[in-house]
């Protein structure tokens, strides 16, 4: 069985265990894995080591959520990614060496918005340019307003209404100052973090409309 498909199995089951809705499900998973994958791609060039960190990344992307602490303990989930891991052995791919397995763990631990914002970069040395694809990556996918709705309709029980004003008012306050903020250091993530800005713009509009409100910049 390929990586691939083994940590797919493992983030259903994960989800299922503990719950995770589809905003942070995976689907998601899948989306940061597709920018991880771009952001790598744009940046092999001026940092050829990062071949043989790849694996590091799209693990490390694929599994971000899995430790989330809206759905599960984070030394709970991150225990649970260490098992898999360490047993995740085939005779298609090379072992997850335990030097791996604890670079993969750190950049979940380090990643997050809220982290970032209260404690700054972490220092990963070599690994420093892996972190900040993962992280980008995620941040690339906040972006999708129709998910950020999707979690908050979850927290309040499908009311549509009150979802669409707090979700709103999270990419008012967050999403769309990333730019300005310094959270992107790529060149892929700068220019497609505006792209994706103009995107939600419209969702939100369409939203707006939907629920027979005017567009509020």
């Amino acid at each position: 069985m390929s990586l691939l498909t083994r940590l797919f199995h493992f983030i259903m089951l994960a989800t299922q265990k503990h719950n995770i809705d589809e905003s942070h499900g995976i689907s998601h998973s899948m989306n940061v894995l597709f920018y991880a994958n771009q952001i790598y791609q744009s940046e092999l060039f001026k940092f050829p080591h990062l071949e043989t960190q790849e694996r590091i990344i799209y693990v490390s992307a694929a599994l971000h959520d899995m430790a989330d602490k809206k759905y599960v303990a984070e030394n709970q989930g991150i225990q649970e990614i260490v098992e898999f891991l360490n047993e995740s052995k085939d005779e298609a791919f090379t072992p997850i060496a335990p030097a791996e397995i604890d670079v993969i763990t750190t950049i979940i631990q380090t990643m997050s918005y809220s982290k970032v914002k209260k404690q700054g970069f972490p220092d990963l040395g070599e690994y420093q340019s892996a972190y900040h694809i993962v992280r980008e990556a995620d941040l690339l996918t906040a972006y999708d307003f129709d998910r950020c709705l999707i979690y908050n309709m979850k927290q309040k029980n499908g009311n549509i209404l009150e979802a669409i004003d707090e979700a709103e008012d999270l990419f008012t306050k967050r999403m769309f100052l990333h730019n300005s903020h310094g959270l992107f250091l790529t060149d892929y993530s700068k220019q497609k973090s505006l792209e994706l800005h103009s995107v939600a713009v419209y969702r939100i509009k369409f939203w707006q409309q939907m629920a027979g409100r005017s567009y509020k910049k």
